[in-house]
């Protein structure tokens, strides 16, 4: 189970009133009052009749106006509407590209003998469908009003509407204004109904459509978006689970956990549903949970809105975050901050099962003093699948000129493809049927034809790549390896990024670049790093990943000397705690690679600077180029040495054959390095302590591994949790591979060391880890432990049977074991 991280990312700075607010202008934005000539002024905003549109920057099309004459309404945004019987459209005039929101009103009324609830129609922008096979009921006296969220980047944006056979098209009122600076980001947490299957990208690029805007625990209301939020009593599972809050009267403070004055109005903050600890006390189901309808095996991103409210003493509180049943997040936002009454969300983008309903929940822990939980607001917004993507029908002489384009464009391809097939006939005649030359990649070379079946859904152009690196410049350079320069880079979404460009004088080169997009192309896990692209044009080889702005976990150990007390100043020192959260997030990424896709795949070099770090300390495994599906073939054999040293398992010596066990022996010697603060392999007139592995083995066999630890942790270890953590290391560096831990045998072992240095903070006496092991045990039951683990390594093609015990139950033998032995 993963912490509560603030999440940079999808930061929505919202929009103020223009009277209201100096923060932020409306700079691009249109109101517009539907088939009138005159101005209607509703909640700041005046909608311009677009009768008089020729006087405007916007456009409308073929089209009829009609007016209500039955009165059907007050409000006079209302009483008109435009009416289209065939394809037409509006167009703006885009002065300021970027994010816009995109609301489109509707009030079905009688006009004469015309009844607007009659229409059947589509709804498009630009190349995809926002609304389709729409249809109103005249059975209300409210408006319908669909919201979209969309990134515009063109300079005539165009909203069609095109009816049905034998129907029509209408619409009462569009808006179209354009959002602050920064107000959609990158990388959200993808949930699916099994559990966490790492980060998303690409959010800028999508098309929201809200769904569902709560305001929990709060009355119906609207912000200076305008957007109306709604009680959320009709979604809750189990009314007497939850109770409303007293409404908070005092200041809070924004802009110190994310949540800023646009993020939600003051009231969504200044309310919140808390756990209805009367009816939940002694309940095995002590939850709040709340569904709500959507679509069907489709994208959302839900945001979820927090302030504590309900503490006396906030720094107590900490619970559950839950999203369907497989996937948990910790809400704690006190690690912090000290500051409180200060509003925060958290995003998400998660996957809809076949049943049309998405459960949100929260619940207390047992690791926290306060037992309860809350929520003050839910927003959710579904993407507009690519299906909808798709070429909006234009007039008879577009099509035609689209259809002749296309033509040609084919003809010319077909050409294009006929002369690189006769091109690669003649170079196959002249280097001879069935011979393989030696790649050599040098200036001028390409290697478009050597990296083949690669995911082409990841290639980015040079041209892009330069752009984001400023064309390599110097200053963005922030590391160096074995397959060449790493820069820091900014996509054109504002995504942050590490640019990894080959350079010849490296080690590293063309089978390194295929492994690294064929292996990380096909899997995606929270703790592993995500690439986002890869580009191959000329003699390039360059490889794009997630920027991790912690950096390498060496870095946070010891200096590139091996000197502990020389690291950098900008790094501060990492608490056991820290320590161990990060060996477990690395555990957990290896024992996905182990155990996912056919055979699993083994990293093959493990070592501290290939686990990196976020901006939040969670820990991702990084550099496959040496990664390979399955165990070595054992006819195989490969001149030079895999690996780095220090980190190789022996008996790979022996054998020159790799296996997962290989990883386990080298994690081994991580886990030392962070225990120890030295690298794996120093130069010393004491050969004991050469290497690494050999020296705390030795002091482990002694019962004195506390004389060998980093200095700076002197004090901050409880006994118990060295111990169990020396144990563990030591057991991953056994001589004969078979006797090793799995992954997930020592993915438990670091869970358990860390739950004995949590007891320890809790104040329990210091004692021998194996008397404490029911006590272990115990706090698993409780804190979920067990779920966590099994849970948290959503991916793709996982491996099921290794998260399975033999009764069927999602608990594997070595938890099975457990349950009875307690700690291994």
């Amino acid at each position: 189970m993963e912490k509560f991280h603030l999440s940079p990312l999808f930061v929505l700075y919202f929009l103020s009133l223009l009277l209201f607010s100096s923060a932020y202008t409306l700079q691009n934005k249109y109101f517009i009052n539907c088939g009138s000539e005159t101005n209607v002024t509703v909640n700041g905003r005046n909608f311009v009749g677009d009768s008089n549109s020729s006087s405007l920057s916007f456009s409308v099309g073929p089209s009829s106006t009609v007016s209500d004459t039955n009165s059907s309404t007050n409000n006079s945004l209302y009483q008109t509407a435009r009416i289209f019987t065939t394809s037409s459209l509006y167009e703006f005039d885009i002065i300021d590209k970027g994010t816009y929101y995109v609301r489109i009103h509707f009030f079905p009324f009688v006009s004469g003998r015309t009844n607007l609830a009659d229409a059947l129609f589509d709804v498009s922008a630009s190349d995809f469908y926002l609304l389709s096979n729409f249809v109103l009921q005249n059975n209300s006296n409210s408006p319908v009003i669909e919201e979209f969220l969309l990134t515009i980047n063109i300079s005539k944006f165009s909203i069609q509407f095109t009816p049905h056979k034998n129907s029509f098209a209408f619409v009462s009122a569009v808006e179209v204004f354009l959002t602050p600076p920064n107000f959609i980001t990158d990388g959200f947490p993808h949930v699916t109904p099994i559990g966490e299957n790492g980060d998303y990208y690409g959010i800028p690029s999508q098309v929201f459509h809200t769904i569902h805007r709560v305001n929990v625990g709060g009355p119906k209301t609207n912000d200076t978006l305008w957007r109306n939020w709604i009680p959320d009593d009709e979604y809750l599972l189990s009314a007497g689970s939850a109770k409303t809050c007293a409404t908070y009267n005092g200041t809070l403070i924004y802009d110190v956990l994310g949540g800023t004055n646009y993020s939600a109005p003051d009231l969504v903050y200044k309310t919140c549903k808390e756990l209805n600890l009367t009816v939940n006390k002694g309940s095995n189901s002590s939850n709040i949970t709340w569904q709500f309808g959507v679509s069907k095996s489709s994208k959302h991103m839900v945001r979820l809105h927090f302030c504590d409210i309900i503490s006396e003493d906030p720094y107590l509180l900490k619970f559950n975050l839950y999203i369907y049943s497989y996937f948990s997040q910790i809400i704690y936002p006190y690690e912090k901050t000290d500051q409180v009454k200060a509003p925060f969300y958290c995003d998400f983008v998660v996957d809809s099962d076949n049943s049309g309903y998405m459960n949100i929940s929260v619940g207390p822990r047992e690791d926290s003093i306060t037992k309860t939980a809350y929520l003050n607001g839910v927003e959710i917004m579904e993407f507009i699948k690519e299906s909808d993507f798709v070429h909006i029908p234009g007039n008879r002489k577009k099509l035609i000129f689209v259809a002749v384009g296309t033509v040609c464009g084919v003809t010319f391809v077909f050409i294009l493809v006929a002369l690189f097939l006769l091109k690669r006939m003649r170079a196959k005649h002249v280097d001879g049927v069935g011979s393989k030359p030696e790649v050599q990649l040098g200036k001028g070379s390409t290697n478009a034809s050597l990296v083949r079946n690669l995911n082409l859904k990841l290639k980015m152009p040079l041209l892009e790549v330069q752009g984001a690196t400023h064309n390599f410049d110097s200053k963005r350079l922030v590391g160096e390896g074995g397959f060449g320069k790493v820069y820091e880079g900014s996509l054109q979404n504002g995504m942050k990024v590490a640019v990894k460009r080959s350079d010849s004088k490296h080690g590293q080169g063309l089978p390194e670049f295929k492994t690294e997009i064929l292996v990380l192309s096909r899997i995606r896990h929270r703790h592993l790093v995500s690439l986002i692209g890869y580009c191959d044009e000329g003699s390039e080889m360059i490889l794009v990943y997630e920027f991790m702005e912690k950096g390498s976990l060496r870095e946070h150990l010891y200096d590139s000397n091996g000197n502990s007390s020389q690291r950098s100043a900008k790094r501060p020192t990492l608490t056991w705690k820290q320590r161990l959260d990060i060996c477990i997030g690395a555990a957990k990424g290896l024992h996905y690679l182990h155990t996912c896709l056919h055979g699993g795949i083994i990293h093959r070099d493990v070592k501290s600077t290939n686990i990196l770090l976020n901006e939040h300390y969670v820990a991702k495994v990084a550099d496959f180029g040496l990664s390979r599906s399955g165990p070595d073939d054992p006819e195989h054999f490969s001149v030079g040495i895999k690996g780095s040293f220090g980190y190789v398992d022996p008996e790979y010596f022996r054998s020159f054959q790799f296996t997962d066990k290989s990883d386990v022996y080298s994690f081994g010697v991580v886990l030392l390095e962070v225990l120890c603060a030295r690298p794996a392999i120093i130069d010393s007139p004491k050969r004991e302590e050469v290497n690494l592995a050999e020296w705390g083995m030795l002091w482990q066999k002694k019962g004195q591994l506390e004389k060998i630890i980093d200095p700076l942790l002197v004090g901050d270890i409880n006994p118990d949790s060295l111990r169990k953590f020396g144990e563990t290391a030591v057991g991953c560096l056994k001589e004969n591979g078979a006797e090793r831990p799995t992954m997930l045998d020592v993915l438990w072992d670091l869970e358990y060391a860390l739950q004995l240095q949590k007891t320890a903070v809790q104040g329990v006496p210091h004692g021998d880890s194996t008397t404490n092991a029911i006590l272990g045990l115990h706090l698993t039951k409780n804190l979920g432990l067990l779920p966590d683990i099994i849970l948290d390594e959503g991916g793709v093609e996982c491996n099921e049977e290794t998260l399975r015990g033999d009764n069927g139950s999602d608990v594997s033998g070595v938890f099975s074991q457990i349950e009875i032995d307690g700690a291994r």
